[in-house]
């Protein structure tokens, strides 16, 4: 982890205007080295994945962002990698990049919208994994896997980062503050037709050292807070600019769980 870069000399117009200039395509989030940290959960997703697929026979990736962590998995499950490894993403600059990632791999990059039904028979894969889907199609996922075939992935709990989240909107109601609760999701899981593996859930600190990267951030998570602008939010932007300098890192904390179930046998 690289130390915060100091940024108490650069002007709040200088960080806003950067932050709002990254590019915000895919899942690699290097360039917040030295401007934001956030805590990794125990159980390592990526190499726990690259584990799984150097088991399996045909594997589906359901929003794959840039194909930035299957092709991390794919690089370390390698040479014993699935017959068959297909991804889904439905943002049309993702799609490029994870053509372009995972093209090397074999992988074919199916562009589908996040709501609609995957291209794909009925129990096409043994594995079917996700990291941080917008919202999981249990039934879709339940369709998808073979008999005795896994579901395996990191999803965002609740309440992740709503420190900065309410900082901007104000107190959030209770009905959204529950949502993507791990009990929740077991249920609909279950509802499915699909057997609970493991369910592990962590909550992570995480510390912004500079307006740019909170600019740059609530950029590339567009769920956080809908329909952020530099422009909308400039008055906060400000103020948190300001506090930043003065008491020093904005504070918040992720909550990620782990997620595994399987479809059971025929």
């Amino acid at each position: 982890m690289k130390e915060p870069r100091p940024q108490h000399s650069r002007t709040f117009e200088d960080l806003v205007a950067e932050g709002a200039a990254v590019p915000t395509e895919g899942w690699d989030f290097s360039w917040f080295e030295g401007r934001a940290t956030e805590a990794r959960p125990s159980w390592v997703y990526a190499s726990s994945l690259a584990e799984r697929l150097s088991h399996t026979t045909a594997a589906l990736d359901i929003q794959t962002g840039g194909g930035e962590v299957l092709d991390f998995a794919l690089r370390r499950a390698a040479p014993k990698t699935p017959v068959l490894t297909v991804a889904s993403e439905g943002w049309p600059p993702n799609v490029a990049k994870a053509t372009a990632l995972l093209r090397p791999h074999g992988v074919a990059v199916v562009a589908s919208p996040e709501d609609a039904p995957l291209p794909f028979a009925d129990g096409a894969f043994d594995l079917v994994s996700s990291r941080h889907p917008v919202s999981p199609h249990w039934a879709e996922i339940a369709r998808l896997l073979q008999p005795g075939g896994t579901y395996f992935a990191q999803h965002v709990g609740p309440r992740s980062v709503f420190e900065l989240v309410e900082y901007f909107l104000g107190p959030l109601l209770q009905e959204q503050s529950a949502a993507r609760h791990p009990d929740r999701e077991r249920a609909d899981a279950e509802a499915a037709g699909l057997e609970i593996v493991d369910v592990r859930a962590e909550r992570l600190r995480m510390e912004f050292y500079d307006i740019a990267a909170v600019v740059h951030f609530l950029r590339k998570v567009v769920w956080m807070v809908p329909g952020f602008t530099v422009e909308a939010y400039r008055p906060r932007l400000r103020a948190l600019h300001e506090q930043i300098r003065t008491d020093g890192p904005f504070v918040a904390h992720s909550t990620r769980h782990l997620f595994e179930a399987r479809k059971p046998d025929a």
